[in-house]
């Protein structure tokens, strides 16, 4: 990894591109974190940050001329706070290839007032249930989301799921965030339940009193399905692994059984 100094922007491909704005080519150095970037003195329409390690979108200065970011192939997953304070006329955003995952992770991107073009192909949050009109709706100032021009039924679409207080619950619900594991907190485990033993004894008692060999045979299928024969449906994980043991142990006596009445 290559951290992104002052020397590095200096050193770094300058051109005019084929839309006639100026641009900084900073693509393909592994860097990791966005830093320095007040040493392009804001000289700059479009920056290409592509196929680096990014993880943050954030670490800007104020930079009131760059209108397009290109951050296509990097590690993005979450966005810093009052980005529209940094970059006040920023247009296009293209985060093609990244890991966001929720929904609720683009939420600091409805400050940004000025962003028209937003590309998020090929993310995990683009799965998501109702993403695209979640983000018409978060992002109302959005022209093309993953370059298909927003039509106004989308825009009436989201208007009318998100409307009123139901709407907004309805947001409130989907829009989850990514967690940040947080050192020595307690991991949830599963929870873990084993047959008693009534129940051990209520499979013995059924396999004994079987009258046929089509009723063994469905024991066996209550068995091998986490069922005590006569009670409720149970689960976890030590529960299925002792049924397990313990169905080996009736196999045996249904075996038994089926010799005795053939």
């Amino acid at each position: 990894m290559v951290k992104l100094t002052a020397e590095l922007i200096e050193q770094a491909a300058q051109y005019t591109n084929p839309v006639r704005d100026r641009e900084l080519d900073l693509r393909g150095y592994k860097i990791p974190v966005l830093e320095n970037l007040g040493a392009t003195l804001d000289q700059f329409d479009t920056i290409d940050l592509s196929d680096n390690e990014i993880r943050k979108l954030d670490g800007f200065p104020l930079l009131k001329r760059l209108k397009t970011l290109l951050l296509n192939n990097n590690r993005i997953c979450r966005f810093g706070e009052n980005l529209e304070q940094s970059l006040p006329n920023l247009k296009e955003l293209i985060l093609t290839s990244n890991n966001i995952q929720e929904l609720g992770d683009l939420d600091p991107l409805a400050t940004v007032k000025s962003l028209t073009l937003l590309s998020l192909l090929r993310n995990p949050v683009t799965n998501k249930k109702h993403y695209r009109l979640y983000v018409i709706n978060k992002i109302p100032q959005i022209r093309v989301l993953d370059f298909q021009k927003v039509k106004l039924k989308e825009r009436q679409e989201a208007e009318k799921m998100f409307k009123g207080k139901r709407g907004a619950q309805l947001a409130k619900d989907i829009a989850k965030q990514t967690k940040t594991f947080t050192p020595g907190a307690a991991l949830q485990t599963e929870k873990k339940t084993g047959p008693s033993a009534a129940d051990v004894e209520a499979i013995k008692n059924a396999i004994a009193n079987a009258t046929s060999l089509a009723e063994v045979e469905r024991l066996k299928g209550l068995l091998q399905s986490g069922q005590i024969p006569g009670r409720e449906l149970r689960s976890g994980i030590t529960f299925n692994m002792t049924i397990n043991r313990e169905f080996s142990e009736v196999t045996a006596m249904t075996d038994n059984v089926n010799n005795d009445r053939s």
